[in-house]
């Protein structure tokens, strides 16, 4: 009776460390907006310059300073409900790995100025409703045969003078 105790303590204290060893740290990045720039896909801020914001991919939330605080909230104020974040520049934040990127807030509001434009960013995603981007949207119209000229049948387009 004794050994069959001791062989079931081996066995709880074999199963126990090994759970332990398989405790493993898992550290959810969200998923980049569509509207964020493409190729950073670790990255957890982007800092907004024309509406001096970042935006917490994490979280999925907008950080911004309003009436003496940071606010972190879902959507931009409703001041800023027509910016376009497809369009707007964001500044990639690699280097920066803590809970506030705004404790660099006035450096980065003096280098990265609003209306900042740095090198052309593509986006992760489409823009919504603009159609297809490689021809602007425009449908083109290939069941018509070309025309060249002028539709009469004469030559030249009418450019030309009178006799």
């Amino acid at each position: 009776m004794k050994t069959l105790k001791l062989i079931t303590i081996g066995i709880l204290f074999f199963i126990v460390s090994t759970l332990q060893a398989q405790v493993s740290v898992n550290v959810n990045i969200g998923t980049p907006p569509a509207w964020g720039p493409a190729g950073y896909p670790s990255v957890r801020y982007y800092y907004l310059p024309d509406v001096e914001a970042y935006y917490d991919v994490q979280t999925s939330m907008f950080i911004y300073f309003s009436k003496g605080t940071w606010i972190h909230r879902t959507h931009l104020p409703s001041y800023y409900n027509n910016y376009d974040l497809y369009g707007g520049y964001k500044v990639v934040m690699p280097d920066y790995h803590g809970n506030s990127p705004y404790s660099f807030y006035n450096e980065h509001r003096m280098k990265y100025k609003k209306g900042y434009c740095g090198n052309v960013q593509k986006t992760n995603g489409q823009k919504p409703g603009n159609g297809n981007r490689m021809n602007n949207g425009n449908k083109l119209n290939n069941d018509k045969p070309a025309v060249h000229g002028n539709s009469n049948n004469e030559h030249g387009n009418g450019g030309g003078k009178k006799k």
